[in-house]
């Protein structure tokens, strides 16, 4: 009989060159095979069992645990010990005891995770806002369910919601808590599965009861018009962006910035952080801080330190004198998580499949969802009057004859036989004749009889009232209106977080860093070295240093909080403050700007200025004989732009430049040897960077334009020689007696 060939999808076994069978086989099997039988199936239980909750608000492992201390009774009750709870809840929760603990911690009201904590906790359960401090083993802490999960199990009996058997089978759990109000926005909920994660923010009970009772009665409501913003359990302040949280409560996705609140002790000079953003710590905001301390970047902190104690949160930072604490605040609001942003992603299962849903599809899905929940109690009670009815009918027919029911039962040899009896001697099914039977002897009395069959009549009304409700989607919304009006009642809360609107946002987020303000001298050498030395610096140090070759081309007296601006050969301006630069000395080179303020490879410095309040005009002098004279002002930028191109034409190659402030004289003079005296104002300014400006000495080919000086720094004796009526013109042979000694050079 021939050998049947393998299905080409099973694994192969690989060759075993051990015949002994020391060693056990290796299975081949392709990486598509593998994804598919072993890791698809742990992506979808972490996905629909683990990591994203239900409509509900829950994971499975915060059900687990709040139904395993319910059925413990411990709502309303007693305290007991963490580690009870957590072994009773091994029977529902398999993943281990550190799991389900953690996870009563998070619920819990020491640690503060919550709006409205659900477990009510003694002991140490550390904090949501400390990164370094654990909490307590479970043999020491106690804990009990808070009051508001009340609202969870209210309907938990009635069959509101469907019950599945635990891991093993031994047991049933709800699915789903019937929660009466949308526990899913109000508590915070967090969860990374695979391919997918889900961070929903909470919001303020109070303003999720009224928005959901706005929504049953008119489903086109205006959402931000009662949710306001998220709220959170640390408190702080968020900043409202009316676009960005109507992205989030469309869309379920997004982000809004929260920061820390603070204070001022004027009395003894420091800052106190009383509550910061949800998503940071105490610890990461500290190391943040002395981080920035460290890298020089805030000097005005002479000291910071965590001094939170039984009474909440506090870090305390001690400032050095004269410091701004609103302009510090704003900048470690910049650089620290003090201002952090929380990304919203409101992924939920429904029905078992995950959807990322904006707040609108959240309340529709929540109050469908709860509206069946309504409907089913309401069903259920339905159910046991309609059973208690059929019984009592049952009753009222022995009442016509109950010496005759006595009779059949007293006269009946077997017991097997007294229901049977009974329910052919009155015209009774089975369950009536059981309820008759099982009548105590000293109850077979016409007052008793007559007092349950008077039940008959509000029975039947108070059946046929749930029956309608049943039929009536109106009259359900009612009652989800009446709850939920009963929980905010009850369990509202004032908001933690404050809103702090865009017109007060604006200065934080333009908030520039304070720089200190000091004289300084600067120093720019012909090969684009730059100093920036402190006068007292200067005094004590000797002459300036250069490199072999190199040499002073220009000088400045400024403060440290002044801008540079530095112009390249290749018709680019570099604006950099002063402030960025290191206070140096003498005796050292400086900062070579070309790497200082990452020129191109080839790049050049030619000149440079400091341009204060860009009042005044800069002069361009040009090898081709031109001069363009280019307002100031042209150079300014509403942003603290680094670079700007296009700074003068690049027609011809620059000789000099100046700074004018105020019109004067200037000398031209040319490699031919002529030169020319004109006065400034004659040059009409213009507001175009790249002008190629106008003639004022006409060159023959082979000649250009030498230097440019101010007259009154030249040896030019007899100016009047050289003046000119109109430009441009060639200008006049220097003469010897003018020519001097000094060599003219490039400013």
């Amino acid at each position: 009989m021939a050998k049947k060939k393998a299905p080409e999808t099973a694994p192969k076994r690989a060759s075993n060159p051990n015949v002994m069978g020391l060693r056990p086989e290796v299975l081949e099997q392709p990486i598509t095979q593998t994804l598919e039988l072993n890791y698809m199936p742990y992506a979808m239980s972490v996905i629909v069992s683990r990591a994203i909750p239900e409509i509900d608000g829950f994971k499975p492992s915060h059900r687990k645990l709040l139904y395993t201390m319910y059925q413990m009774k411990l709502l309303g009750g007693a305290r007991t010990k963490s580690a009870n709870i957590v072994g009773q809840t091994m029977k529902l929760n398999p993943h281990g005891d550190a799991a389900i603990y953690d996870t009563m911690v998070r619920l819990s009201r020491g640690y503060g995770a919550l709006l409205h904590p659900l477990v009510d906790s003694k002991g140490n359960f550390g904090k949501v806002y400390s990164r370094d401090m654990a909490w307590a083993a479970p043999r020491y802490t106690e804990a009990k369910l808070d009051s508001i999960t009340s609202e969870f199990f209210r309907d938990i009996d009635q069959d509101a919601v469907d019950f599945v058997d635990n891991y093993d089978g031994s047991m049933k759990e709800p699915s789903l808590l019937p929660t009466t109000f949308p526990n899913v926005l109000v508590s915070a909920n967090q969860g990374i599965a695979v391919g997918m994660a889900s961070n929903l923010c909470g919001f303020n009970l109070e303003e999720v009861c009224d928005t959901t009772i706005a929504y049953l009665k008119n489903p086109d409501h205006d959402l931000m018009t009662t949710l306001k913003a998220p709220d959170f359990p640390t408190g702080g302040e968020l900043l409202y962006d009316a676009a960005a949280l109507d992205e989030v409560y469309k869309t379920g996705r997004g982000s809004f910035r929260v920061r820390a609140k603070w204070r001022y002790v004027k009395a003894e000079n420091l800052i106190e952080i009383y509550e910061i953003p949800y998503t940071t710590t105490a610890e990461a905001i500290i190391d943040k801080v002395a981080e920035l301390i460290k890298a020089g970047k805030v000097k005005e902190i002479a000291d910071m330190r965590d001094e939170t104690d039984l009474s909440g949160l506090k870090l305390t930072i001690d400032l050095k004198r004269g410091t701004d604490p609103d302009k510090l605040m704003a900048r470690l609001f910049k650089y620290t998580p003090l201002m952090d942003s929380f990304s919203c992603n409101f992924n939920i299962l429904i029905a078992g499949m995950p959807r990322v849903m904006g707040v609108g599809e959240i309340l529709e899905e929540w109050t469908a969802w709860r509206m069946d929940g309504v409907r089913r109690r309401t069903y259920f009670t339905m159910k046991k009057k309609q059973d208690k009815l059929h019984l009592l009918k049952g009753l009222k027919r022995i009442l016509l004859d109950i010496d005759r029911a006595i009779k059949i039962i007293r006269d009946t040899e077997e017991d097997a036989e007294v229901i049977p009896n009974l329910m052919i001697g009155f015209g009774i099914d089975e369950v009536q004749a059981e309820y008759v039977a099982d009548i105590r002897l000293r109850n077979i009395n016409k007052e008793y009889i007559l007092k349950r069959v008077e039940e008959t009549a509000s029975l039947e009304d108070e059946i046929a009232d749930l029956q309608d409700i049943v039929n009536s989607p109106r009259r359900i919304q009612k009652i989800i209106i009446g709850e939920l009006e009963g929980v905010k009642k009850k369990f509202a809360t004032p908001r933690r977080t404050d809103i702090v609107y865009e017109h007060e946002v604006e200065e934080i987020l333009e908030a520039e860093p304070e720089v200190p303000d000091y004289p300084v001298h600067l120093f720019l050498s012909r090969e684009g070295y730059f100093k920036k030395i402190t006068p007292l610096s200067l005094r004590m140090s000797g002459e300036q240093k250069y490199k072999e070759g190199d040499g002073p081309s220009q000088q400045w007296e400024a403060t440290n909080r002044d801008e540079l601006m530095v112009f390249t050969d290749k018709q680019q301006c570099y604006k950099p403050r002063l402030s960025d630069f290191d206070d140096t000395k003498a005796s050292v080179l400086g900062d070579y700007l070309p790497s200082k303020l990452g020129m191109e490879a080839d790049e050049k410095v030619v000149w440079a200025c400091l341009p204060g309040d860009y009042s005044g005009h800069v002069l361009f002098f040009f090898e081709n004989g031109k001069a363009a004279r280019v307002e100031l002002s042209a150079y300014q930028t509403q942003t603290r732009r680094k670079k700007l191109t296009g700074a003068y034409s690049d027609k011809s190659s620059l000789v000099c430049a100046f700074l004018l402030k105020e019109d004067l004289e200037l000398a031209v003079q040319s490699t031919e040897g002529r030169c020319l005296v004109f006065h400034t104002a004659v040059l009409n300014p213009k507001s175009t960077r790249a002008t190629q400006g106008v003639g004022v000495m006409t060159l023959k080919p082979k000649y250009k334009l030498e230097s440019v000086k101010p007259l009154d720094q030249t040896n030019i004796v007899n100016a009047a020689r050289y003046r000119a009526r109109s430009l441009p013109i060639a200008g006049a042979l220097l003469k010897d007696v003018d020519r001097g000694e000094e060599q003219m050079t490039l400013l």
